[in-house]
């Protein structure tokens, strides 16, 4: 942990040095929310989001906040190791290139909706209002890349085997389920006076209402059907690899043991004696022995950790690099031919094709190094996996 904030109702405990005015002043109102349990912690990733700054943990105590947990519900990182050790420039981008063909990215979907045996749980989408409205739309989102930082890398790791990693989350459903509560959430404070400012766009809904307990069978879904939509792609991916240089997929993929975790979701746990909902918005769980994801950029290392299980960041770590600036900023300031030049002279298959995509270039994100030196009390790093080529949504 970096400093401790004690001007607040509680206190803000950072693991960062580097955290803009906006996330700062986001931090500060959720450290006055009245329901706030023990402190907030916020991860070395931080920056501005909607509401709770993306990079940080609130656990609350009987409310669920919409905005706490996000727009991408269950948005999260997989990766699988193979078994293979070298891969040639051309093979990687023959796989690229079918890659590509068998999953849609941006927002292309699906041209044919899909096995519902793919999708999360069917019995219960019945009982479930926008998930209900959204699923048939959903059969034909599963297995899609999405846009933003959404990504598709293979990557050479520390423990010499090629790995593919996979960052994506639950598409059009779980916006449509976070648009709706948040909104929902926002009428039913105004209706009660809440005393939490509506600018600080924290609406939220207590535990034992109606409202707060649809929201959670909503979010759990879209959390599912965010796991669902990776291992779609990860399955695809596969095909790729194994379509072009010939091979069985039990033979490249020898146990196909898939690591998932997700960054964007509110859980029930118990911390420090007491049942709490925790809130983790672009931070993932870190509980002793939890193995995880932490991405960087496409042009800079990730890693696969395993949690240590520090109760004073709830048992959290970052999602990954977070962003060091905008995306308009980026378009506008960055250097297109810097940008290539500095990618391709690692031999990278990167995704920047103009100054559009100057957005998710390696200098809008912060020093992925740095962050890990700030969490070392968090997460033990496992393996270091090398970009060797990358898909952007």
């Amino acid at each position: 942990m970096n400093k401790v904030i004690s001007t607040e109702k509680i206190p803000i405990k950072l693991w960062t040095d580097d955290i803009d005015e906006g996330a700062l002043a986001q931090a500060l109102n959720l450290a006055n929310l009245p329901f706030a349990f023990k402190w907030v912690s916020i991860m070395p990733d931080a920056h501005q989001g909607y509401g709770m700054p993306i990079g940080g943990v609130l656990a609350t105590k009987d409310v669920i906040i919409p905005n706490c947990v996000g727009v991408d519900i269950g948005c999260g990182m997989c990766a699988v190791k193979t078994s293979l050790t070298e891969i040639d420039r051309e093979t990687l981008k023959k796989i690229m290139g079918e890659i590509r063909k068998f999953i849609p990215v941006g927002f292309s979907h699906q041209k044919e909706k899909q096995d519902e045996d793919l999708m999360p749980n069917r019995g219960i989408t019945d009982h479930l209002k926008i998930v209900g409205q959204e699923y048939q739309s959903a059969l034909k989102q599963i297995g899609t890349l999405g846009g933003g930082n959404h990504f598709i890398e293979i990557q050479k790791g520390s423990d010499g085997f090629i790995w593919i990693m996979i960052h994506s989350g639950s598409r059009n459903i779980g916006y449509k389920v976070a648009d709706y509560y948040n909104r929902l959430a926002v009428k039913l404070n105004e209706k009660w006076h809440s005393k939490v400012p509506q600018e600080w766009e924290l609406a939220f809904l207590p535990i034992d209402s109606e409202e707060a307990q649809d929201y959670i069978r909503e979010m759990d879904y879209c959390v599912a059907f965010a796991l669902a939509n990776r291992r779609l792609m990860m399955n695809k991916v596969e095909e790729a690899f194994c379509k072009v240089i010939d091979a069985r997929v039990d033979y490249v993929f020898e146990d196909d043991l898939m690591i998932n975790i997700a960054h964007n979701y509110a859980s029930l746990e118990n911390h420090f004696g007491q049942n709490v909902w925790v809130h983790r918005k672009g931070a993932t769980l870190a509980r002793e022995g939890t193995i995880g994801i932490i991405p960087g950029s496409q042009g800079t290392a990730s890693y696969i950790v395993e949690g240590k299980g520090n109760p004073e960041s709830f048992m959290s770590c970052s999602h990954g690099a977070g962003r060091r600036m905008g995306r308009n900023q980026a378009r506008k300031d960055l250097v297109l031919e810097d940008e290539v030049k500095a990618l391709e002279d690692k031999g990278i298959l990167h995704s920047i094709r103009g100054v559009k995509e100057l957005d998710e270039a390696p200098s809008a994100y912060k020093d992925i190094h740095s962050v890990m030196k700030n969490q070392e009390d968090l997460v033990k790093v496992l393996v270091e996996l090398k970009p060797l080529a990358v898909i952007k949504g």
